[in-house]
């Protein structure tokens, strides 16, 4: 009988791993893999061992995290996190390291999400969020097209996600759309005049730049500015 898969000779995943419990404890143990993204989405292990493309993926992920993690630290809102932070919801049944996420202090003041300590249980260890943030982040990858803008959507909806934002700088034109949640499933937000969109949690707009450089490689940049100016 088998007992587990073996995907590209890089990941080995029990066959035994039938729920999300399962999966976490799989997850937070030495045998789950160091490299790859691999994610547990309503019922479903989904494993990327594609690199990350440098410029369509890496620097679109630093420019976004990059701003928005001064907004957070400037204002004393809470914390980012980008790629290898675990977040899991078992109200939306998911597992995932997405490319960025937000957490206020609010949602942990209140118990919305918590910090899952490490198995040292050293003051100030953590390795995972329980519950949903307020905002993730997900940049979209050849290897992820019908993942980042349909399944995760979707779970991250169900869990509470406050905000998503998703991103694709694959083809000119770039994509990057705020979305907030609707009555079944996220809406994106409509652009201003300037193509500004509003972030509910950050009380702001923001607006992705995108040009290319000499080399002809995408440089972003992403601009924010107060609601009272936005619309």
């Amino acid at each position: 009988m088998a007992t587990s898969v073996i995907f590209q000779e890089q990941v080995e995943i029990p066959l035994t791993i039938r729920s999300l419990a399962e999966f976490r404890r799989w997850a937070l143990s030495e045998d789950f893999p160091e490299r790859g993204r691999i994610d547990y989405v309503a019922g479903r292990i989904e494993v990327d061992m594609q690199p990350e493309d440098l410029f369509c993926h890496g620097t679109l992920k630093t420019e976004i995290v990059g701003m928005v993690s001064p907004c957070v630290k400037r204002r004393n809102l809470g914390y980012v996190f980008t790629a290898r932070s675990r977040v899991s919801c078992p109200q939306g049944d998911l597992s995932v390291e997405p490319d960025g996420l937000f957490v206020s202090h609010e949602a942990l003041d209140t118990g919305r999400v918590r910090l899952i300590p490490a198995a040292t249980h050293e003051p100030g260890h953590y390795i995972e969020l329980e519950g949903p943030p307020d905002l993730i982040v997900e940049i979209v990858s050849d290897s992820s097209v019908g993942k980042d803008t349909r399944r995760l959507p979707e779970a991250y909806f169900k869990a509470g996600v406050r905000e998503f934002w998703l991103a694709d700088a694959r083809k000119d034109p770039v994509v990057f759309r705020i979305h907030q949640p609707g009555e079944a499933a996220y809406v994106p937000e409509e652009p201003d005049a300037a193509s500004f969109q509003t972030s509910a949690i950050f009380g702001c707009s923001f607006r992705l730049d995108s040009r290319r450089d000499p080399k002809g490689h995408w440089v972003f940049d992403l601009r924010d500015k107060p609601l009272e100016r936005a619309r």
